[in-house]
């Protein structure tokens, strides 16, 4: 029972459903996804952290990135069941939609390197150049 309930407790908030329909795509650090989803770190982490206890995501420490990516369901039936569902729900959900336009645009390097820097603000993500030059703005529609 207590397996079961960790999934249902991870699959009940929408951003950590965002979270598993994106990781579907792409192995993503924190920085990607908290662009993505337009919250703080610690709330992209605390929403990792719950997805993976329940064992439906897990980490992988690359130089100094640390991936997130989607399990294998091995450690939870439950979770297996769930992930291999949910490939195919929620495709056409507006919020899926905007982000899965997203995610090719949001690069680590610029989210989370020194050289760039990110500006996320409703209905956008602006990454610019120290001098300005080269800004690459994404919309957003919602």
């Amino acid at each position: 029972m207590k397996a079961f309930l960790a999934v249902m407790k991870a699959l009940s908030d929408p951003n950590r459903v965002k979270i598993l329909k994106m990781l579907q795509q792409r192995k993503l650090c924190v920085c990607e996804i908290q662009a993505a989803l337009e919250v703080a770190q610690p709330t992209a982490s605390k929403h990792l952290k719950v997805l993976e206890n329940a064992g439906l995501v897990r980490s992988e420490k690359d130089g100094l990135w640390v991936n997130y990516h989607l399990t294998d369901g091995s450690a939870n039936p439950f979770a297996a069941t769930l992930l291999g569902n949910l490939r195919h729900w929620l495709e056409e959900e507006p919020d899926m939609v905007r982000i899965k336009g997203m995610l090719p645009f949001l690069k680590r390097e610029q989210l989370c390197g020194k050289e760039r820097s990110c500006i996320a603000g409703k209905g956008s993500v602006t990454i610019l150049n120290p001098s300005g030059i080269g800004q690459h703005e994404v919309h957003v529609h919602r």
